[in-house]
């Protein structure tokens, strides 16, 4: 049996007359090419100016080209992306054999940050024009990414302030011998090597104050009452806490849209749950979208009557059950929902008929109000004193402003067609987040801070909907077509 053994190495060849013909007509590069093309780089925010003074610079349209199919390769590294721009033909012919070194890469992506992260805006108001989005229905949810930062970084106040008080004697202490070798040895060169010492002293120093300033933000306790720590490296992390263990890391919020799994909107946050999440994911994902959808749903990790008000409205229905409905676990006696509610009398009536009249505001915000049985007596006397309430003041009963709100969503959860758009919910929106970590390996952010973090959920998001498109529009010829001809 014969076998292929290949050409000679030292044999001449000659590659294609030009770099287009580098790549097949179908390869899923033309597709980035062609969506950046479709971009308009002002209103992302990027000023052209061909006339500008100095150096020439990379194109910002090549150098979003090599970082959006750069992510959707899983390469997210700008030395492993200056790589490819020498070994892989797709990057060759992509930037037009321009080989741009890894600090080049990384410059632009750290000075054009609200650029990329308004290219997700740009992709989905694209997906609405060539009906992939109807924006009717919007799913969010959101998943926990490492941060760029170790949990050894994470410190409390005290531990800050101690460590302050040591830098800023090192540095004193490095500066006195700089000025005293100075003395010494006039017209000589120090032997001090003040300026790496001190460069590094004074980096720590900043980091320190960056800590500090995000302790004086957030609070020294935290809603628990325990002493907070924050990340000296990347101070807007937070400990996540995951079926991957605790960690420094950012809440990556998406909203999906039901028709196709398209991405309408991305954020990264630094709150470790999802109940301050709510309005503002789905309000951001309509302002992208130029519309108000006509239902916005997300797990029970969303429910907070606060955010859920804000989105319900007569065109929007909130779609979002509570945690006892998810737990489906059957009501205890006594429960509150044993209790009726009398809007007349503003007044609650326990199962014994006896009244719980308003007492007081129960926080600062005034949305829930305590209701207490009208005379304590009533229920140290009453049959069911210790299985009702144990407390001597007489049972009471906490109201949310919004706790018809609240009845009215759980209804709707109730009824069956609402029930359907729920169940869809966990395979269209886990669907991108799956895309992310699985099939990308994505499991670790590279930029540090909030804006780092929404930057690289940017690339993340705008590829899965480019890799999503292509499929829908009959691959990558259809998808070049399709959004050329817009």
């Amino acid at each position: 049996m014969a076998y292929r053994n290949g050409n000679d190495r030292n044999q001449g060849v000659l590659l294609p007359p030009s770099i287009d013909e580098y790549i097949p007509h179908n390869h899923v590069v033309r597709a980035y090419d062609a969506f950046v093309d479709t971009l308009d780089l002002s209103e992302l925010g990027i000023e052209l100016n061909p006339q500008k003074v100095g150096n020439s610079q990379y194109h910002p349209r090549l150098m979003l080209k090599l970082l959006l199919f750069g992510y959707s390769y899983g390469i997210h590294s700008s030395r492993k992306l200056e790589r490819e721009t020498y070994n892989n033909l797709a990057f060759i012919w992509l930037m037009k054999d321009l080989k741009p070194d890894h600090k080049t890469i990384a410059e632009f992506r750290r000075k054009n940050k609200e650029a990329i992260i308004q290219t997700t805006k740009l992709c989905a108001r694209l997906c609405l024009k060539l009906n992939l989005i109807e924006g009717n229905v919007l799913f969010a949810d959101g998943t926990k990414i490492h941060a760029n930062a170790g949990r050894k970084n994470q410190h409390s106040r005290s531990w800050y302030e101690k460590q302050l008080k040591e830098v800023d004697r090192r540095i004193r202490k490095l500066i006195a011998e700089a000025e005293e070798v100075d003395t010494v040895e006039s017209g000589q060169g120090s032997w001090v090597q003040m300026p790496e010492e001190y460069a590094k002293e004074a980096y720590l120093k900043k980091t320190i104050e960056n800590a500090l300033e995000e302790l004086a933000d957030r609070g020294d306790l935290t809603k628990n009452g325990k002493e907070r720590t924050i990340n000296r490296v990347d101070p807007k992390t937070t400990i996540m806490k995951s079926p991957q263990g605790i960690y420094p890391g950012y809440n990556i919020q998406s909203v999906v849209d039901d028709r196709n799994s398209l991405i309408v909107s991305i954020d990264a946050v630094s709150d470790a749950n999802d109940a301050q999440q709510f309005s503002r994911q789905i309000k951001s994902a309509e302002n992208n979208l130029g519309k108000k959808c006509h239902i916005a749903c997300a797990d029970s990790g969303y429910s907070n009557l606060d955010q859920l008000h804000e989105v319900e409205s007569d065109t929007t229905k909130v779609l979002v059950p509570s945690k006892k409905q998810i737990s489906a676990s059957s009501p205890k006696r006594f429960e509150k929902s044993e209790f009726t509610y009398d809007a007349h009398d503003d007044c609650y009536i326990c199962p014994e008929g006896n009244k719980l009249r308003f007492l007081r505001f129960q926080n600062k915000e005034l949305t829930k109000r305590d209701y207490r049985i009208e005379k304590a007596g009533i229920c140290r006397e009453c049959q069911y004193f210790g299985v009702c309430t144990n407390s001597r003041q007489g049972r009471t009963v906490v109201r949310h402003i919004y706790e018809e709100l609240k009845e009215t969503i759980e209804q709707r959860f109730d009824m069956k067609e609402y029930r359907c758009i729920y169940e869809r919910r966990k395979a269209r929106v886990e669907h991108p987040f799956g895309y992310f970590k699985k099939i990308l390996g994505f499991r670790q952010l590279g930029l540090r801070g909030l804006q780092g973090a929404r930057t690289e959920a940017s690339l993340l998001a705008t590829s899965f909907n480019i890799t999503r498109m292509i499929g829908l529009l009959g691959g990558v010829e259809g998808f070049i077509e399709k959004v050329q001809a817009i």
